[in-house]
C-alpha cells in the first residue's frame, strides 16, 4: 500500500504494529468558553474580580471592622482574591489579543492551583463573615450600632466572588485531569 506518491523513490508505509496500533488517537479537547485565554473566561475573571472589590470596599468603609476577626479575614480573603482575579484577567485579555491557547500543562496547573486556593479562602471567610453578621444582626439584636447591612452586603458579595470562581476551579481541574 503506497500511502504517499514521492517523485524519486515509491515507499511503502510500514506495518503497524504492537502498543501503536492499540492506543486511543489523542485528540485535543477543543476550548470550552469560561477556560482561560476565551472570552468566557476573562468575563469569569472580570465577575470575580468586581465583586471581590465591592466586599472589600463596602466592607472597608465601616469603621468598625476590625474588631471582629472574621471581617478582617474576609477583607484579607478577597483582597487576595481581587489581585489573582485582576491579573488572570490581565493574561486572558493577553492570550485573546494574540489569539494563543493557554492549554500548557503547568500553566493550567499554575491556574488551578490559584483557582482553588483562592475559593477556599474566599468561601471560608465569607461563611465565617456570615455567621457573625447572623449573631450580630439576629441573636443579639445589636444592628442599631453596627453596620449591619454593610457586614450583609460584604458577605453577599464576597459569596457572589466565590460562586464566580467556582467554574474556573472546574473547568482548569478538569482540563489538567483529562491530559
Amino acid at each position: 500500500m503506497n500511502v504517499s506518491h514521492p517523485s524519486v523513490h515509491p515507499l511503502e508505509a510500514p506495518p503497524l504494529t504492537g502498543a501503536d496500533n492499540d492506543a486511543p488517537p489523542r485528540v485535543r479537547m477543543k476550548d470550552i468558553q469560561g477556560m482561560p485565554g476565551t472570552v468566557g473566561g476573562l468575563m469569569l475573571r472580570c465577575c470575580q474580580f468586581a465583586f471581590a472589590v465591592v466586599a472589600l470596599c463596602v466592607m472597608a468603609t465601616t469603621s468598625d471592622f476590625p474588631s471582629v476577626t472574621a471581617f478582617c479575614y474576609l477583607v484579607a480573603a478577597v483582597s487576595l482574591q481581587s489581585l489573582w482575579s485582576a491579573s488572570l484577567a490581565i493574561v486572558d485579555i493577553y492570550a485573546i489579543l494574540v489569539q494563543r491557547c493557554l492549554r500548557n500543562s503547568r500553566v493550567v496547573s499554575l491556574f488551578t492551583i490559584g483557582d482553588g486556593i483562592t475559593s477556599t479562602l474566599t468561601f471560608a471567610a465569607a461563611c465565617a463573615a456570615a455567621g457573625i453578621t447572623v449573631l450580630i444582626s439576629n441573636d443579639l439584636d445589636n444592628c442599631a450600632r453596627n453596620h449591619c447591612t454593610r457586614f450583609e452586603t460584604a458577605t453577599a458579595m464576597a459569596f457572589m466572588s466565590w460562586f464566580t470562581v467556582s467554574p474556573s476551579f472546574l473547568l482548569n481541574f478538569w482540563s489538567m485531569a483529562s491530559r
